[in-house]
């Protein structure tokens, strides 16, 4: 209408009038529901209290494991961490059996299975994967067997594969308390520890204890598998300590950044996992352990250094066989 009073103005109204096409409110409408959505299915979950129990509690454990499992991969020790795993399930049946706390059953039977473990390699010429071997399914049936035999109320189930869906407050401040101890530890006895995993003889030799060293690292391992067991059980709880950490052990060189990393993809895969078992009603152990495979998968694939597509199918360098090595 004001076009058609001052003709002489029309180049300017019709400039007005793609500006104001330019910035519709359809246009902006779309963008904002759009943001909306997206905001809406991030959002969703937190609106159950199980699922913020849950997702709270897959930090820790997330920052947790990859952390320890670091030392478990660069020692060739990897076994060692499911023998723990499947070793706790005689603890717990006895510790529910006389009201004992289960961590307190958990943590020594576990403990337990690494002295047995060092007892066969030490009294006999047995490989260490054989002694491995030999605890893991002798503890684990002790375990199954009790549990039936004593009539525990535990669910089996749950132990095996874990069910993070039902964890509480209380299961999330043992598992945050659990985590700060272990990482304090690390932080500590970082450099001792660091000697001791790529030069055990050479620690020894310049008279840092070694056996003292050794026992600390186990504990280590059970108290991280126990933390952990609640979210992914015992079945696939060395997934969640190995996988990150081998997927950060092909994107990295350094020990802090291994741990660095890794603790990064596990963070993102506890949360992934999550969510994936919120949208499409999986059962929430194995789709975070699916996804943390997907990150090494991917870290197999594409790393700058050792990854099978960006080396363009030539075999690995002298420096990363010899670090593989190591």
């Amino acid at each position: 209408m004001l076009c058609s009073v001052v003709p002489n103005e029309f180049g300017d109204c019709y400039q007005l009038a793609l500006y104001a096409a330019k910035f519709s409110p359809l246009e902006c409408t779309i963008s904002d529901r759009g943001d909306e959505r997206v905001m809406d299915w991030l959002l969703d979950p937190f609106n159950y209290e199980f699922m913020r129990q849950a997702l709270t509690a897959g930090v820790p454990i997330g920052i947790l494991c990859p952390i320890v499992g670091t030392y478990l991969i660069v020692q060739r020790m990897a076994m060692l961490g499911d023998v723990v795993a499947h070793a706790v399930l005689p603890g717990l049946a006895i510790a529910n059996f006389f009201n004992v706390p289960l961590l307190t059953g958990a943590f020594v039977s576990g403990m337990f299975s690494t002295f047995v473990t060092s007892w066969i390699r030490a009294q006999s010429k047995v490989k260490v994967d054989t002694a491995m071997a030999i605890t893991f399914s002798s503890f684990f049936s002790l375990g199954i067997a009790l549990l039936t035999g004593l009539r525990s109320r535990l669910d089996l189930e749950e132990l095996l594969f874990g069910d993070i869906l039902s964890i509480t407050p209380t299961d999330v401040w043992e598992i945050g308390v659990l985590t700060l101890c272990v990482l304090v530890g690390v932080k500590f006895f970082y450099k001792e520890l660091l000697f001791f995993t790529f030069d055990r003889v050479g620690a020894e030799a310049v008279g840092l204890p070694v056996g003292l060293i050794n026992f600390g690292l186990m504990a280590a391992i059970t108290l991280t598998i126990v933390a952990s067991i609640k979210a992914v059980g015992v079945i696939l709880v060395v997934a969640l300590m190995v996988s990150p950490a081998a997927a950060a052990y092909l994107l990295t060189r350094e020990l802090h950044w291994m741990m660095a990393v890794g603790s990064g993809l596990g963070v993102l895969a506890c949360m992934i996992g999550m969510y994936i078992s919120y949208y499409f009603n999986t059962p929430s152990g194995p789709a975070i352990v699916l996804t943390l495979f997907s990150c090494f998968l991917l870290a197999l694939l594409f790393s700058p250094s050792q990854g099978i597509l960006t080396r363009g199918g030539k075999a690995p360098s002298k420096e990363d066989r010899r670090r593989s090595k190591a």
